[in-house]
């Protein structure tokens, strides 16, 4: 089967699309727009709008657009990052048009009652309580606004309770206006049907949205000072993250960093920091790397947890680890193993085709294209282990740490 095509509709909406063998279609609208678009007196702007779509449209109360799909045997959701809202849904092949209609009156015609809106509050303050009683969801945010200070990407993408309390309709209306622009949105599908027939209800329903611009810019962050900060949250573990400032999505370098923090704490069993921290040493459960990329700027974090006696030590294995790889070449016989396993990684994800689809609309919406897993593939064999060891002497020279005692 082909992989993604492209088209553009009359309004100048971008959309993709990809043939499979399924009797499943995914969809979704990609919109770039997420908390980093938000302004100070707004923050969690982004994700109570994501909530506010669910709530009415100009045709469907809040019942019939949870019941719509729901009642078909699909499903509608959405989500929320620091740079795109994206809502999808999930149907049987014959009910696409269903799911881009509803899609389209969602984003284009939703209504924001203010006496819905006082019930999604409360739901939004539990979902900050939370993630507050959770130590290692908590810490990931905590490291990300300590790495973004004083830069839009670095606050929570919740808020708080106090500024989602001032959130009214009006604010709402405001932002999705000034951030909900087609130019900055990608219309993505995946399913057993042309990609004539994706662009031709996509231009039935997404066509005939009047067309919009975007009028403001995001701001690259600024430098930022390494930390070393211990924060007393009482948990029964020590939970740390060790890190420091990434490539952007654009940036060449960004492959070879993703495969040097896939050695370093990926998902296998014998990444570098689960065969020292958890087979040899027994000192942590969990240790993780991740590698985040944002439009221009993006965030690398080794994540740990430990008994409290234990913390020191993890730190300082994981540091030895991170050295070992700005000083030393990794060897040719590591390197084709680390290779292999990045490669089948990214193979397995693309079998799960609505990840595939919403990672590919996400890729063209902000680069305008998308890599085939055969251009993955020899992107990936072509790093060297000179590359890796430059990006490793460059990214990871400066590491910040914040550990919650």
């Amino acid at each position: 089967m082909k992989e993604f095509e492209t088209y553009t509709l009359s309004n100048g909406m971008r959309g993709i699309h990809r043939q499979v063998r399924s009797g499943v279609t995914h969809c979704a609208l990609v919109v770039n727009a997420g908390s980093r678009d938000e302004l100070k007196s707004e923050y969690g702007i982004a994700h109570f709008t994501e909530h506010a779509l669910f709530k009415g449209t100009e045709r469907r109360k809040a019942y019939q657009v949870n019941c719509r799909l729901e009642n078909l045997g699909g499903e509608l959701n959405a989500y929320t990052t620091k740079e795109d809202t994206t809502l999808h849904a999930t149907v049987l092949r014959h009910d696409f048009s269903r799911a881009v209609e509803l899609i389209t009156d969602v984003i284009f015609h939703s209504t924001f009652p203010e006496r819905e809106l006082r019930k999604e509050r409360e739901v939004i303050a539990d979902e900050i309580n939370s993630y507050k009683d959770s130590p290692a969801e908590r810490i990931y945010d905590d490291f990300e606004d300590m790495i973004f200070r004083g830069s839009e990407l670095g606050h929570n993408i919740l808020g708080t309770k106090a500024t989602i309390g001032r959130l009214s309709t009006r604010e709402i209306r405001a932002f999705v206006e000034r951030t909900y622009t087609t130019d900055q949105m990608v219309f993505s599908s995946i399913g057993n049907f042309s990609v004539a027939t994706a662009r031709n209800v996509a231009e039935r329903y997404l066509g005939a949205v009047t067309p919009t611009t975007r009028h403001f810019e995001r701001h690259t962050p600024g430098a930022y000072e390494p930390f070393d900060t211990r924060l007393a949250r009482h948990t029964h573990q020590a939970h740390g993250i060790i890190g420091t400032r990434g490539y952007g999505i654009t940036c060449d370098k960004r492959l070879p960093l993703a495969l040097l923090v896939n050695i370093l704490g990926g998902p296998s069993a014998n990444s570098l920091l689960n065969l020292s921290l958890r087979e040899k040493y027994g000192l942590s459960y969990n240790v993780e790397a991740t590698y985040t990329p944002y439009s221009d700027s993006g965030i690398v974090g080794i994540y740990f947890s430990s008994d409290h006696d234990n913390c020191q030590q993890c730190i300082e294995l994981i540091e030895e680890e991170v050295s070992r790889l700005r000083r030393e070449a990794i060897t040719p016989r590591r390197l084709a193993v680390a290779k292999r396993q990045f490669v089948a990684q990214m193979a397995i994800s693309m079998e799960a085709n609505e990840g595939y689809m919403l990672g590919a609309g996400k890729s063209y919406l902000l680069y305008k294209d998308i890599d085939t897993l055969e251009e993955a593939y020899k992107k990936v064999m072509a790093i060297t282990a000179d590359q890796i060891m430059d990006v490793a002497t460059e990214s990871l020279g400066q590491l910040s740490r914040l550990i919650y005692r």
